[in-house]
């Protein structure tokens, strides 16, 4: 079934919070989720810099603690924001996770320790995965065992790409669907698995099934099996 991108969520049920957390176990999903680093070194279950689009709350996560962003809720909802070790709580290892680290102004490497500190001796199946090698390298030097992923979006030219992967030595990818058809993505997917990002529509899933191992979906990217 793949992997239900933030979380099973929808217009009631708001983007990486435990709420869509819990809707994805249900149907037995998957989980992919990011995180933030809070201005504590917290790892924080939240995608944007900041708070406007998701809470109403204008601060960059950077400068707010994580007590703080507690108190933030989530599109209008009751969802507040929680750190991954929460997250880690719920799941307690009965569906597989990927996490997702944001890296702003250079935390790459502060990002992925606060991630690994709060995995603690976490036993489900878990990856770790981020657009950033530095945060890839990190991880690989503090938690060797933990499956580690790199995103890659099509941006990157062929030398960039060769660069990160080399530098990140990766146990899986996270590719954008609208360049899995690429010659490179076969290529890759002979050493390592591919998973896609973000399935939304059902031609989008076709493409996952002909292309990657697995979807990252959402909405009506469901692949319905």
């Amino acid at each position: 079934m793949g992997f239900a991108h933030r979380g099973l969520h929808d217009s009631e049920i708001p983007e990486n919070s435990l709420a869509a957390a819990r809707a994805a176990m249900e149907i037995g999903a998957g989980i992919e989720c990011d995180v933030q680093l809070s201005g504590c070194g917290t790892a924080m279950l939240f995608h944007d810099a900041d708070g406007k689009r998701l809470c109403g709350e204008p601060r960059s996560v950077g400068d707010t603690s994580a007590e703080a962003m507690r108190g933030w809720r989530l599109l209008d909802t009751d969802e507040p924001v929680v750190p991954l070790a929460e997250l880690l709580d719920l799941i307690d290892g009965r569906v597989p996770l990927l996490v997702e680290m944001k890296r702003v102004h250079g935390n790459a490497e502060r990002i992925a320790a606060a991630t690994v500190r709060a995995l603690g001796d976490y036993a489900g199946p878990i990856g770790l995965m981020s657009f950033s090698s530095r945060a890839m390298r990190m991880v690989r030097r503090l938690a060797p065992d933990v499956r580690r992923g790199l995103v890659l979006s099509g941006r990157e030219t062929p030398i960039l790409r060769w660069d990160k992967m080399r530098r990140a030595r990766p146990d899986f990818l996270a590719v954008k669907v609208s360049i899995l058809h690429q010659p490179w993505v076969a290529a890759a997917r002979a050493d390592v698995p591919v998973y896609s990002w973000t399935a939304r529509t059902p031609e989008d899933i076709g493409q996952v099934a002909q292309f990657s191992d697995a979807p990252i979906w959402e909405g009506d990217g469901h692949p319905r099996i």
